[in-house]
């Protein structure tokens, strides 16, 4: 028997049995709130309110113990080729590493030429953020990120998250190559006092560069030289030099580093110039306190690793299909999106690491929005809906709004009770009661009644932290970083590449000059043929 078989036969044991019964008796001293959290400076996951017992937890970690998942933890952090289809090395945690650290690829030692563009990076960041660097208008009041996936939804998420520690220019992010996107963006900024980052890697992102090069018409209206306003985060040095940014205004990072772990280095240029050098490095001394817990901790109290068993039970083994993210935490707003793509973009796989197709699920749908809004919009399928979807809750003890700490505690009180209702839901003689009480009876009573049941029993787990701060936003995104990594060594595939985003693009650059007139439509399928023909009349 495999050990993924004997968590489906554990699970095909329990799986109707009440969560909340775990926890014996009302304020019963079972100890499974305890067994069942786990901590780490100052912060704290609880997974008791799953369906995971004792017996499933032990068949989970070996699990993980069978995948190997200690040493290939390590291979990671060492420099070793763990992107095997692309032969890359993935050392996104090498950005965030201490001063003392060497991490080496291909016998080299890659920690100095790191803390060499990071240096640059917060020199040039207080050029901005002093006045140094005025560009042709004044002091830069706004700052135009242009990137898209990596380079946009992480920088985004973490510069809307770390908004009260914001004493710099304002940053706006555009991404979509919809020109909806950076009209709107542009259409209240002042050229002269505008700085625009160019964020890809190879400087060839056909998105970017086109919102690059309207951004750079728009600047040329009121600026001589537009690209004395331009910096890039890139490798190709020769392009950028083409476009005319000047080569100490461009900022590279290796290929080991994948787009949606790069926020940490070069791409973090935007949270940078928001929230100053200082606070960036206590964003990477968060993610640094994860990866050494996350390298340290036993399997049985690590919490990436206890993170990514809990989601693989709900996916793997119980069969629920997606995992809504609900911050209680207004400043997270895009951390449902972020997370979307790390780990639909990771593990959204089909083949193992050999190319044989995988015999179970993959990745499973991740979506979600702040509490309290969601609870006004899509909790309503959560509760009483007819499929199962986990919740993972975050929700920080307090708040930055010192004068409002009345709607933080409204805020907080909201986030358990709907944790409490998914565990507890209500039963049928509950809800009859209730409406008994309202003075209905018989058959009317009876109808009334069944719409107010709620089955209860809907797993969640919860991450609480003392405040969101920067230290905290690098904990968090650590933690979820590892969490992909450990689901993906279990399941036996690659996080690291990212195929499935080829071939849309591919097909996008041939249909180009069928939309324009200059080809025609031979070889396409009826349906797109007769779409690009209805976009031509």
């Amino acid at each position: 028997m495999t050990k993924f078989q004997a968590l489906l036969d554990h699970h095909a044991k329990v799986a109707d049995r009440k969560i909340l019964g775990l926890f014996g008796a009302p304020n019963g001293k079972t100890g499974r709130a305890q067994n069942f959290t786990v901590t780490v400076d100052g912060m704290l996951f609880d997974y008791s309110k799953t369906n995971i017992d004792e017996t499933g937890l032990g068949l989970l970690l070996e699990l993980a113990e069978g995948a190997d998942l200690q040493a290939k933890r390590e291979a990671m952090f060492a420099g070793e080729k763990i992107n095997e289809t692309e032969g890359r090395a993935v050392l996104h945690t090498a950005l965030r590493a201490g001063d003392s650290a060497v991490v080496t690829v291909d016998g080299r030692d890659v920690m100095p030429e790191v803390r060499t563009v990071r240096a640059r990076m917060f020199d040039f960041v207080r050029a901005v953020r002093d006045g140094s660097f005025a560009g042709q208008g004044g002091k830069i009041t706004d700052v135009v990120n242009i990137g898209i996936g990596g380079s946009d939804l992480g920088p985004a998420m973490a510069t809307i998250a770390l908004s009260p520690f914001a004493k710099g220019p304002r940053l706006h992010y555009v991404s979509n190559v919809d020109g909806a996107h950076i009209a709107d963006t542009l259409r209240d900024l002042n050229p002269e006092t505008t700085l625009v980052i160019v964020a890809s890697k190879t400087f060839t992102t056909i998105e970017t560069m086109t919102n690059a090069d309207t951004a750079k018409r728009w600047m040329r209206q009121k600026v001589s030289e537009p690209a004395r306003q331009f910096c890039a985060v890139s490798t190709a040095l020769d392009k950028t030099t083409a476009y005319g940014i000047d080569p100490a205004r461009v900022f590279g990072f290796e290929d080991w580093v994948g787009g949606r772990y790069s926020m940490w280095g070069p791409i973090g240029l935007g949270i940078a110039l928001a929230v100053g050098p200082e606070a960036f490095e206590e964003f990477l001394w968060g993610g640094r306190a994860m990866d050494d817990h996350f390298r340290s901790a036993p399997l049985a109290r690590n919490m990436p690793v206890l993170l990514a068993l809990v989601g693989l039970w709900h996916n793997q083994v119980c069969g629920h299909a997606t995992r809504a993210v609900l911050p209680y935490d207004q400043r997270l707003s895009r951390l449902p999106a972020y997370l979307q793509q790390l780990e639909m973009e990771s593990n959204g796989k089909r083949v193992s690491m050999d190319g044989v197709d995988l015999p179970y699920a993959s990745g499973p749908v991740v979506w979600g929005e702040p509490g309290t809004n969601g609870q006004h919009a899509f909790y309503q399928l959560i509760h009483q809906g007819t499929r199962v979807v986990p919740c993972e809750f975050l929700v920080a003890k307090k708040g930055h709004e010192a004068d409002l700490r009345h709607q933080h505690l409204l805020l907080v009180s909201n986030c358990l009770a709907q944790s409490e209702a998914l565990l507890r839901g209500r039963s049928l003689d509950e809800a009859t009661a209730i409406m008994a009480a309202k003075g209905l009876t018989g058959d009317e009573l009876d109808r009334q009644a069944r719409h107010r049941v709620f089955p209860g029993n809907r797993p969640s787990t919860t991450l609480a932290y003392e405040q969101l701060t920067p230290f905290a936003l690098g904990q968090i995104i650590a933690l979820y970083e590892h969490r992909v990594f450990v689901e993906g060594v279990i399941l036996g595939i690659n996080s690291y590449d990212q195929w499935g985003v080829e071939l849309g693009k591919e097909l996008a650059l041939a249909l180009q000059p069928m939309l324009e007139g200059r080809a025609g439509t031979e070889g396409k399928d009826g349906s797109t043929a007769a779409l690009v023909a209805w976009a031509r009349s």
